[in-house]
């Protein structure tokens, strides 16, 4: 029997939030607000806007598209592309349908790409580029379901089997014609919808072996904005950046649930590689980022201060000195000497580091995903960026936890959101039971009827209350005993060492063992740029994660680290990798996520070593 902590009702009556599916808040939103933006996408430097009227119109008219090229309610349409306002109109339309949508993240070789769409039974695939199509092409022997290949790019496209590819924007013009003999046949097609419907397949990393397809329903994802913008309040007004995969749930309740549902504005960027010059540019007022986000900007703060000028060293030292006992001390708190000494140091360090990190505007900041060091949220709230750690996973559509401005506990994900009940079984595992629990996985009743039981989500995640706040503990299986019997978690010990801005990845070790030891993989631009400055030759990553003085530098980087934790937890070995880990060679998820067990056998030689 388990011990239950009820962190928030899940009767707690839900936000006026109107009982309509997600496209039907697009029709809603096009009828009452038809002119305000509700999209920007930036293209060759320029930002072009998109109504909410025309919006509408245009994933009207990719939903007919579709239904010319076969797909109908119950359907499935995969989309393999980097986020465009294009992803968002495809999900809206086969919403429209009735179908549900597969997103496949770009990054996947074409053997994943091949599982995902063969398991999630797609008949139609949007794929951005070339790329794209050609690992489709490439598995085509083992997805014979799939008609049609809608391209978003036509560049490269002639040379494929006649009839087999065609364009987005040829999609759009049937769409448009269908929708010019009939303009009431969208509307007619959407009769039927009801938030029970399953909107959306997303697969899990896959960390520990074969992804699984977790269906979320219209309803789940109500229920996550419901929470959402009951605690963060976003609404019209309000705009965010969207970079993160689109196939992935957090960035789906950043893109999709909460704009669609507040009627805030969504931009979507020239590429990956201009994400920080368009966070600037944008300014956003809400914006996600994954730990490792966080900690690359963390790390360049800090290595651009370190070349700085004395003065400049000097004045930083004191601004961050100053205002790090505000970080977790809620604004409305402040006394006007705190105040004003905040105000000080925003003016002559704070803003020109925030401007350059593009979050000088933003009212509120997330981070989650994946567990981050309280060092480096106080950081960024010190900053003055409202950073907030939320937890949530897949299986629960996005966040279910949330730290609040008025009460931010450092080193936990705060207590549960609306509509959500948390509460600890015995050996502290969270579970979770809500109107945000997914649906189960689509063709394994075995794996759902195993995660959800008696009506609570387990989410293999152990927690624990912190002055009625949750901290995460680490995963349950990845949880170390070591062979003294002291309970370790590695995710606290790895966040220790990836503080540093050399050091872009730690796995340790130490379960059954007498000691904890780690591989360290280098940050290999910074770690090359303070080679350079040292005079020290290197060719390549290999050479230079093998060097001695590389070495020493993160020998240094670890004393630092274990100087913060207990003598047990601390790392008495490392060895540094020779190569950095990888998504083909199955050492990293997709979302970049360490597959451990893969590392523990793939590297069990250089373990070996490490307690030989």
């Amino acid at each position: 029997m388990s011990v239950q902590t009820t962190v928030s009702p899940a009767e707690m009556k839900a936000a006026e939030l109107p009982q309509l599916t997600l496209v039907e808040m697009l029709r809603e939103h096009a009828r009452i607000r038809p002119d305000e933006i509700a999209i920007r996408q930036k293209r060759f430097g320029i930002w072009r806007p998109t109504s909410w009227a025309e919006y509408w119109q245009r994933a009207r008219h990719v939903a007919l598209g579709l239904r010319e090229l076969g797909l109908a309610r119950g359907g499935y349409l995969g989309v393999i592309s980097e986020n465009r306002i294009e992803w968002v109109l495809a999900q809206m339309g086969a919403g429209v349908l009735g179908a549900v949508t597969v997103g496949v993240y770009p990054t996947s070789p074409a053997n994943e790409v091949a599982y995902v769409l063969n398991h999630a039974d797609v008949s139609v695939v949007v794929c951005e580029d070339q790329e794209q199509i050609d690992k489709v092409i490439e598995a085509r022997a083992d997805l014979p379901q799939i008609s049609k290949i809608i391209a978003l790019e036509a560049r490269g496209i002639a040379g494929y089997e006649p009839g087999l590819v065609i364009t987005f924007d040829e999609v759009e013009a049937m769409g448009r014609a269908a929708d010019a003999r009939d303009g009431k046949l969208a509307d007619s097609l959407m009769q039927g919808h009801s938030l029970s419907d399953v909107a959306v397949i997303i697969y899990t990393s896959g960390s520990t072996g074969k992804p699984k397809g977790a269906m979320l329903t219209f309803g789940n994802m109500r229920a996550s904005a419901v929470g959402l913008l009951e605690r963060y309040l976003p609404g019209t007004g309000w705009s965010t950046l969207s970079y993160l995969p689109l196939c992935h749930v957090a960035e789906q309740s950043t893109t999709l649930y909460a704009p669609l549902y507040a009627a805030s504005r969504v931009d979507f960027g020239e590429s990956l590689r201009t994400v920080q010059e368009d966070l600037r540019e944008v300014a956003p007022t809400t914006f996600l980022g994954v730990p490792r986000i966080w900690e690359k900007m963390y790390s360049g703060i800090r290595v651009k201060m370190a070349e700085a000028r004395p003065a400049q060293k000097l004045l930083y030292k004191w601004a961050i000195d100053a205002c790090t006992p505000l970080a977790m001390k809620p604004r409305a708190q402040w006394n006007s000497a705190e105040r004003a000494r905040f105000a000080v140091a925003d003016a002559l360090v704070f803003r020109a580091l925030k401007n350059a990190i593009g979050l000088t505007r933003c009212r509120v900041a997330f981070t989650g995903a994946a567990p981050i060091s309280p060092e480096v949220i106080r950081f960024f709230r010190t900053l003055g960026v409202p950073l907030l750690e939320v937890y949530g996973m897949t299986e629960t559509s996005a966040g279910v936890l949330g730290q609040s401005h008025e009460n931010p506990i450092s080193g936990t994900v705060g207590t549960a959101l609306r509509g959500t009940e948390i509460r600890l079984a015995e050996d502290g595992e969270i579970l979770a039971r809500g109107g945000t629990v997914f649906a189960g996985y689509y063709k394994n009743a075995e794996a759902t009827a195993a995660t959800i039981i008696d009506g609570w989500l387990h989410t293999g995640d152990v927690g624990e209350m912190v002055q009625g706040q949750i901290r995460i503990v680490d995963r349950k299986k990845d949880i170390m005993i070591t062979a003294g019997g002291k309970n370790l978690s590695p995710t606290e010990i790895e966040n220790a060492v990836k503080i540093s801005p050399f050091v872009k990845e730690a796995i340790v070790f130490g379960d059954r063992r007498k000691f904890v030891a780690a591989l360290i993989q280098i940050e290999v631009d910074i770690v090359g740029k303070w080679a350079e400055a040292k005079g020290i030759a290197f060719t390549n990553y290999k050479s230079l994660s093998q060097h001695a003085a590389v070495r020493a530098l993160i020998e240094v980087e670890l004393d630092r680290a274990n100087a913060g934790l207990a003598q047990v937890a601390q790392i008495k070995r490392f060895e540094i990798l020779d190569k950095e880990l990888d998504h083909d060679d199955g050492e990293v998820t997709a979302t970049m996520k360490v597959r451990r067990r893969a590392i523990e056998q793939k590297y069990a030689e250089a373990i070996g070593r490490l307690y030989g």
